[in-house]
């Protein structure tokens, strides 16, 4: 059964979702059965890569908050943060367009890497403090995960999953996403935001339980002829 997660690379709230889906897909004794397929969203497509500037200031400019007020909502993301075992720090996080980072998530996905790709992208946004549009990053932690560094380079270089990722964004409208995280489970159940984990479990339960009527798993049956066996044995 697939699940599909819709999220931004700058979303902290997202980072924290995945945490909280984790836990409760640790719990969920059909675990093996669920296929993850992360998709791209853009909280701000026309946000500058501003290096010279922190998520403090940024905020506290777009929202219209003090800088206090702005601090203030950090430390209690970040609390949340510290609460599902994961280190933030806005002092070090670079406000950056997610839009080629959510490019090399799809090149990730092609390759069964997507989990992973996203994973790394927000680990380096909202613990490391590293440029996640800087194209030398995205390079150096595509490359961590397995990928290929010159289908990596290609990919950057170009336009290549600029189609893929607008499609997830248009998909997302037509859905009813407003805001992300954003979970689908089995393209009937949906779960907005950082949920807690037993509301995760619950509705992996729910559609698991439908899907699994429509898609019963059962042990093939063999008929049984001559077979040869690793240990060179034929019969």
């Amino acid at each position: 059964m697939k699940v599909e997660i819709w999220s931004d690379v700058m979303c902290p709230f997202c980072y924290i979702g995945k945490r909280k889906f984790e836990t409760a897909l640790a719990q969920f004794e059909n675990k093996d059965s669920i296929e993850i397929e992360w998709k791209s969203f853009q909280l701000n497509p026309a946000q500058e890569t501003d290096p010279t500037r922190s998520v403090t200031e940024y905020l506290a400019e777009v929202k219209g908050w003090t800088l206090g007020y702005a601090r203030q909502m950090n430390d209690y993301v970040t609390n949340m943060a510290r609460e599902v075992g994961l280190q933030y720090d806005f002092d070090k996080a670079i406000i950056a367009n997610s839009f080629d980072a959510h490019r090399v998530v799809q090149l990730a996905k092609k390759h069964g890497q997507g989990d992973a790709m996203e994973e790394r992208l927000f680990k380096a946004y909202f613990t490391e403090g590293l440029n996640t549009a800087d194209h030398e990053t995205l390079l150096r932690l595509g490359v961590e995960i397995g990928l290929d560094s010159e289908e990596v380079k290609q990919v950057l270089a170009s336009d290549q999953y600029r189609n893929e990722v607008k499609a997830d964004i248009n998909e997302a409208r037509q859905v009813g996403v407003t805001g992300v995280p954003f979970f689908v489970f089995n393209q009937k159940y949906a779960v907005s935001g950082a949920q807690a984990p037993e509301t995760f479990l619950g509705a992996l339960k729910k559609s698991f339980g439908e899907w699994e009527e429509v898609n019963p798993v059962t042990e093939p049956v063999t008929i049984q002829g001559a077979v040869c066996t690793p240990d060179g044995n034929c019969a």
